[in-house]
This record gives C-alpha cells, structure tokens and sequence, in this order.
C-alpha cells in the first residue's frame, strides 16, 4: 500500500478530490490531505487522514495531487496538476490557465482544448509531462452513486429545474445584477431553482439569495455543485467556470455577460431579458445543440466518469519513466519553491 497526499487551498477544491479519494483508497491505498489557506478548515470524508504541513513532509507520500495552482515542492513525490477549473479565459493565457510555474511533474488534462496547448508547453519546457485523463471533480456527474442529484431535484416535483451559479470576481458576478428578476422567477413557481454562489462571493450576497429558499427554491453549499448540476436542466450564470462543467453534459447555459460570449453560450446584458433568455433555453434549436456538443467534445470528451482512475494510472506511468524522461526544474521554479517556505514559514528538510 502506497501513501498519496491530495492538496488544496480553496473549499472549491473538495469536489475535485474527493472522487479521486475514493479511487485511490478503491485501490488500496492511504489517503492523506493536506489543506491551506481558504482551505484549511475544511475536511475530506474518511478514511482519508486529514494532516498539517510538518505531517505530510514526514509522510514522504508517493505522489501529491493538486487542485490548486500551486503545490508545495519540499513534500516528497511526483507533483500532479489537477486544475481547479476549466480555462474560461478570466485572464490570457500567460497569466491564467496555461501559466507554467515550474512545480509540477504531471499535468492531469480535461480534454484536446487543454492538452493540445499544454503538450506545446511541454515539448518547449521539458521539464513535465502531459496526459488526457479529463477531470476528477466531473466523474459523479456520469454516475451520482449516492443519489445526490435525484434529492436535489425530488422538491421539483416534476417542474423543469434551473440552477444559478455566479463567480466572486465583482466585474465578472452576475449576482449582483441578477437578484430581482431570479426573485420573479422564484415566486412566479414555474420552474424550481437551485441556489449557489462561490465561496468568496460577498456574505451580503449569501444571506440575499438564502432569503429565496422555500418551496420553488433551495440554496446549496459548494460541495453539492456537482450534484446540482446533474440534476438542473438549464443554467443561469456568467464568467463562472461552472459554465463549462454544465455544458460537458450538454445542457443549455444561459449566461449574463461573459467575458468571451461563445456560441453555445445563450449571453445577455439586460436583466429584465431574464424569462427570454430562459425560454431560448428550454426550447434549444439545432444549432444551439450542436454548438454545445461540439464544445462539449473539445473540453471534456470522456464521459465514463472514472477521469479519477486515468489520473492514477498517469501517475504511475509518470513514476515509472513510461512518460519519458524529464528535466530538473528551472531556475524560476526553485525560486518559487524558497517563496513558498517562505510563505509557510517551513525551512525544514524535505524533497
């Protein structure tokens, strides 16, 4: 039985690891996590063993995971990349989601609109290797072992369900703008709707949307993103990488404002146009479905929900030498690594 250690600094990171947990300890392994910063207080479900910096340096695990853009080089083991979005071109790409750092061995992709780019990266950068094995955070939303998604859409009974996820970003949020006419649409009750926010999003904001619950609504944690996704029929967002989840199903998203509008994207400035647009939504055309297949297929193609065991096997091959060999880190990776002992006031032993 071999040690793994799974590393996060935001809550929105426990969707992401949790099913990959559940593959590691299928297999046989022991499961640590070690979590950070906006992450610190929060815990996996056991068996997984919940640990602190000085803990997961002793454990010398045989990997790290990651869904953050960070991990802290002194823990032994292979660096593994797990993302903690899809790119929804927030920012370009030098700053943003194809940013190399210098810290990991492994890049775990969602599909060809990542890897293709990150392998580019790669075969200029040799110094980590890149493998296809879509997202961890996605494969309950192939499966819902648990039932969760068929208990968030029980209160419908039977209406058509539309789920609302907003960004924290404040140029980006919909929230904000959205209040009032996701509130007409609540109380008209024609449809029933599943509440969130992100995690950072002003607490003002939480307690606004929380006042919506009731029998045409219900405001959900985080952690049962996923689950909410697979049981709403139509989305109501913004620049929130959740788009991009939801589409992977290829479901209609309606969005307020995205930041680069696409055409599987059904976009709008005017609240008032809300009901419109949710109409469009619920009466797809042909061609709107078929933009959302094509995007679908190039950001997450693989729809068999075990991306968690492909990460794995990754690993495994990284570890191995089956991925070729690699380069030491480069001089600006080393230098991130003192910042990040630094940051955690760690100057230990470790590697």
């Amino acid at each position: 039985m071999a040690d793994y250690l799974l590393f996060a600094t935001e809550r929105y990171a426990l969707p992401i690891l949790q099913p990959l947990a559940q593959a590691l300890q299928a297999a046989g392994h022991g499961v640590h996590a070690w979590f950070a910063d906006g992450a610190a207080s929060a815990r996996l479900p056991e068996p997984v063993r919940m640990v602190g910096l000085r803990e997961a340096v002793a454990l010398r695990p045989r990997a790290v995971f990651s869904a953050a853009n960070w991990v802290p080089p002194f823990v032994s083991g292979a660096k593994v990349q797990l993302f903690h979005g899809f790119n929804v071109e927030k920012r370009d790409d030098a700053r943003g989601h194809f940013r190399v750092r210098g810290l990991f061995d492994l890049y775990c992709t969602q599909g060809p609109a990542t890897t293709a780019p990150f392998v580019e990266l790669a075969a200029r950068h040799r110094h980590f290797a890149v493998v296809e094995t879509g997202w961890p955070k996605l494969d309950p939303l192939f499966r819902d072992d648990d039932g969760a998604a068929a208990a968030l859409r029980a209160p419908a009974d039977g209406r058509p369900v539309v789920l609302f996820a907003s960004t924290f970003t404040e140029r980006l949020s919909a929230a904000p703008h959205l209040f009032e006419a996701i509130a007409a649409e609540v109380a008209r009750g024609d449809r029933y709707w599943l509440l969130t926010l992100h995690p950072k999003c002003p607490p003002a904001l939480f307690e606004r949307y929380r006042t919506l619950e009731g029998p045409n609504a219900a405001f959900f944690e985080t952690e049962q993103l996923v689950a909410a996704q697979r049981a709403a029929d139509v989305l109501v967002a913004d620049t929130t990488s959740v788009v991009s989840e939801f589409v992977v199903q290829r479901k209609p998203v309606v969005t307020f404002r995205n930041r680069a509008p696409k055409p599987h994207m059904l976009d709008f400035d005017d609240a008032s146009a809300l009901p419109q647009m949710l109409q469009r939504a619920f009466a797809p055309t042909p061609e709107l479905q078929a933009a959302l297949a094509a995007y679908a297929d190039a950001i997450h193609p693989l729809r068999d929900g075990r991306a968690s065991e492909r990460v794995i096997a990754a690993t495994e091959d990284l570890l191995a030498g089956r991925l070729g060999p690699l380069r030491s880190k480069p001089w600006g990776g080393r230098l991130r690594a003192l910042q990040i002992r630094r940051e955690l006031g760690y100057w230990g032993p470790g590697g």
